[in-house]
């Protein structure tokens, strides 16, 4: 956007997003706006504070994300939008949903925002400044997926702990979604986003509707509805991503479980697969190197990206109550539906015993050299059966009632909110019946070494499982309320106070269909039970903003919050603002936080789940080779997927932070703006699972944690939530933005936005070794050392450009290959073109290239996630695509 002539206003302004940073296309840069000599600056509220003030005077460093801009770049999700963020680490998006999130449930798609790397759990993400339910089957962080991105006017980002102010659980920041405060008139949207290569392709439309003028009619009504449709991108769809076989990188990921079935004779010691000879079944599975049996390339039957498809609705009404009281009511309803589709079902352990026709040798199936005659045990993956499908659907609705105004010169802001989040999934394709499918290989009905005949596939088309297999559901209601005003004059101005309060409830409800999960093993809820969990929280605040001088500003602010469930706690906020030339300008601030374990995390159900990466059990296989163990069995104890059982903790103690950051701002010339901010968080008690690689990592120590059956054979690992140790995390965010001088060929503003992360420290038990995760692969993914945005704008009359990049610095990949292998994942880089075209009346035409140089996920040797040879939690598989909008008002 290019500067105007210099008004009280615009200086204003533009001192606030000096003191600021200001997001625009996903980069730094400067919002200034035109009014008349002489007007008085505005004073409102703004994220980080609930003293109305002009955003220069504030002491925190803020983003701001401009609804136009994001819309340019054709950024067409929230979460998306803050993908731009450099200081968003973020891990958890749409190709999550492919697998499980790390509690082993499915996600719903559910996408969050995870601000300093700590967690979504301790981002606090608001709409209009009041609370979102969270997603259910995480409970500790909101779905981005439920945002109305079409009602949004911007995006405000706070990057400091708020505790203070909004929650104790606003420890990495707060985002806060700020819908259009009124609208008059209709506008038409459509977009189009087409990538050059098969799958990912998206279509939104939608309408903004309203009437009544604030000012002169004194009310408004508006609505928004907004439709969004993402189609699937298959594995087989992108060449880094077709397979977890890459031997030119020393990467093996595959599955024991198998098409044709692996068997074993425990009398004979013998393991073999009947396919084993002719290359089992490329290139599906392929044989295991130096052995006898098959291994399943299950990554050429995942989903890179699922399908998608969201509807939001979102109303509000606002009517004038006399000259200084505003009624309003919100309304929101949001679906998201996502189909998540993985390899066929593995089912281990079955029994084949010599009288079936499909016996090796019996004349089906060629004889195998050695077999004793006794009974077989089988693992087999039923291709046939298809690949297992869950049909998720998240629902989330909202209804707030406002009140604001001024009263007795206080300025006031009171609501109630209802919100509620909620999830389900059904079972629609590849799940079976595991009795059924168990007694059809026993009794000679099925084939676990080759096709089926027709007998065969009519009785596995009778073991298929359908059905919604689990739901759940988090209400919040709430009632809040806060007052400001200014006081009595100091030296440098009126010192100004804010006090406010908040009675919340919560309520989770965790269902779970035991008539159809506990058919399915493989579902990871087969041993599952329905929990429920509430508790009330009561909080009151304070804050004083005190002008020792004309440059000298103090904010201190205080809350305190009582959970029912755990108990009551008080953290204080102390910021400093100094401006001592109008060049220059420097803030501090420090705070506490804590951060309740959510009912999730207390009182989510038991499972039982596959482990994310293939282990030996270190009893039965120690080091990879089979023990004699009596009872000893290759094709479960061997580099396999294990199992882990996990669920909630109602010993959790809360999570407790310090924060303290600061800062400097200089302007040594309008046209340039430069800011560097230092923050620093120590977080103790982090709740969350120890990673599963530490446990089999380290048996001696965690010997306890490996739970056995009565004859001493696996059953699964121990991995609740729980208190782990210490994070210690700092870091700088740096922005700079230059607002080149007016040309004929036009304006031009060029910008950059980077957050550089110094240390990230972790502990995974109390008083345990620090392990440092900033540029390496740590338990379940990197810190980045350094991720930065760019861009160049340009405008001219009617017509707009800009070109963008963000970037990701390399890191140590999680190199669970061979030393030779071992590898550092390069850096990462997407630019983007995008223009547009305002020259027709009430018409908005935009275009341009996501992706432009069309750059692949650079490879990666993760095995945590399902997606093999790239990470998907950190880069785009979409590649190059088009997008086109067009926009009509009237």
């Amino acid at each position: 956007m290019i500067r105007t002539r210099e008004t009280a206003l615009s200086r204003s302004l533009r001192l606030m997003f000096a003191g600021s940073v200001v997001v625009s296309m996903g980069m730094l840069s400067q919002v200034v706006v035109a009014q008349d000599v002489g007007v008085e600056p505005q004073r409102v509220e703004v994220t980080g504070s609930s003293i109305k003030r002009l955003v220069s005077e504030t002491a925190n460093p803020l983003t701001v994300i401009k609804a136009e801009e994001f819309i340019k770049q054709g950024l067409t999700t929230a979460q998306e939008v803050l993908s731009k963020l450099p200081s968003n680490q973020s891990s958890l998006g749409s190709g999550n949903a492919v697998g499980g999130n790390s509690s082993g449930l499915p996600t719903g798609g559910q996408a969050s925002a995870d601000l300093r790397g700590l967690g979504g759990d301790k981002t606090l993400v608001l709409l209009n400044g009041r609370r979102i339910a969270n997603h259910p089957y995480d409970g500790a962080s909101v779905d981005l997926n439920i945002i109305p991105i079409a009602a949004l006017d911007r995006v405000e980002v706070l990057r400091d702990g708020a505790s203070a102010i909004y929650g104790t659980d606003a420890i990495g920041g707060v985002i806060n979604f700020i819908t259009k405060r009124s609208f008059k008139g209709v506008i038409i949207s459509g977009e189009i986003v087409q990538p050059r290569q098969t799958g990912g392709d998206e279509k939104r439309v939608n309408l903004t509707g309203g009437f009544g003028d604030l000012n002169k009619d004194g009310y408004n009504l508006f609505g928004v509805v907004d439709y969004h449709k993402q189609t699937v991108i298959t594995s087989a769809d992108r060449e880094f991503s077709k397979t977890g076989v890459i031997p030119q990188h020393g990467v093996f990921l595959t599955s024991g479980t198998t098409f044709p079935g692996n068997f074993y004779d425990a009398t004979a010691d013998l393991a073999g697969n009947p396919g084993f000879a002719s290359g089992c079944n490329p290139p599906y599975s392929v044989p295991k190197a130096g052995g006898t049996t098959c291994r399943q390339d299950y990554t050429r039957l995942i989903d890179d990206l699922p399908s998608s498809e969201q509807t939001a609705v979102f109303a509000k009404g606002s009517i004038k109550l006399g000259v200084d009281h505003l009624a309003t009511l919100e309304l929101l309803h949001s679906e998201n539906f996502v189909k998540s589709r993985t390899a066929p079902p593995p089912q281990t352990g079955l029994v084949l015993p010599n009288t079936s026709k499909f016996y090796p040798g019996n004349g089906s199936v060629p004889a195998q050299a050695g077999l004793s005659g006794d009974p077989l045990s089988v693992n087999w993956r039923p291709l046939e059966a298809g690949q297992r499908a869950i049909d998720s659907k998240g629902v989330a609705d909202r209804v707030v009632l406002g009140l604001e105004g001024v009263l007795a010169d206080w300025d006031y802001k009171t609501g109630v909110t209802y919100s509620v989040s909620k999830s389900s999934e059904d079972f629609v394709g590849g799940y079976v019946k595991d009795s059924s499918f168990a007694a059809g290989v026993a009794n000679g009905s099925l084939n676990p070494f080759a096709l089926q005949d027709a007998a065969g596939k009519a009785y596995l088309a009778s073991t298929a499982l359908r059905g919604q297999v689990q739901s759940a559901d988090v209400t919040t209601t709430g009632i809040d309320f806060k007052a400001s005003r200014e006081l009595m004059q100091m030296a440098g101005g009126k010192l100004a106070v804010a006090f406010g309060g908040e009675l919340r409830n919560e309520k989770a409800n965790f269902d779970v269909n035991t008539a159809i999960a506990s058919q399915a093993s493989s579902s990871g809820l087969s041993s599952s039970l329905p929990k429920t969990g509430s508790r009330n929280i009561e909080a009151v605040f304070a804050e004083v903003g005190i002008p020792f001088a004309k440059d000298f500003e103090l904010q201190v602010a205080g809350r305190f919050d009582n959970y029912s469930d755990v108990g009551s706690t008080f953290n204080p906020k102390v910021g400093a603002r100094y401006q001592p030339t109008k060049e220059v300008l420097l803030r501090a601030s420090a705070s506490t936080g804590f951060r309740a374990p959510t009912l999730f995390e207390k009182s989510a159900p038991p499972s039982r789940n596959d482990t994310n990466n293939e282990y030996s059990d270190p009893v039965f296989c120690p080091g990879g080779k089979i023990s004699t163990l009596p009872g000893a069995n290759p094709l479960r104890d061997c580099d396999l997927q294990q199992f882990k059982l996990q669920g909630g903790n109602t010993n959790l103690s809360p999570e407790k932070s310090k924060t303290f950051a600061f800062g400097i701002v200089l302007e040594p010339i309008p046209e340039v703006t430069l800011a560097v901010d230092y923050w620093n968080i120590h977080l103790t008690d982090k709740i969350a699972p120890l990673d599963e690689a530490v446990i089999y990592g380290n048996y001696p120590k965690y010997k306890d944690r490996f739970l056995r059956f009565a004859d001493g054979t696996p059953n699964a690992i121990l991995d609740k939530n729980e208190n782990l140790g210490e994070v210690k995390t700092d870091g700088v965010d740096i922005g700079v933005t230059f607002r080149m001088p007016k040309t004929s060929i036009g304006n031009f503003v060029i910008s950059f936005d980077g957050t550089y992360v110094h240390k990230y420290e972790y502990q995974n038990e109390r008083n345990g070794d620090f392990l440092e995760n900033v540029g390496t692969y740590g338990n379940s993914g990197p810190v980045f050392k350094w991720r930065h945005n760019a861009s160049i704008n340009w405008s001219l009359a009617s017509w707009s450009a800009t070109l963008a990049q963000s970037h990701r610095s390399s890191y140590v990949d999680q190199n669970s290959v061979a030393a030779e292998f071992k590898q550092d994942v390069a850096a990462y880089s997407l630019w983007n073109l995008s223009g547009s075209y305002t020259g027709f009346k009430g018409f908005t035409l935009t275009a341009g290239i996501k992706n432009l140089l069309d750059t692949d996920p650079p490879f990666s040797n993760q095995g945590t996630l399902f997606q093999k040879g790239y990470d998907p939690r950190y880069t785009d598989p979409v590649g190059r695509a088009y997008y086109v909008r067009a926009s009509y008002a009237f």
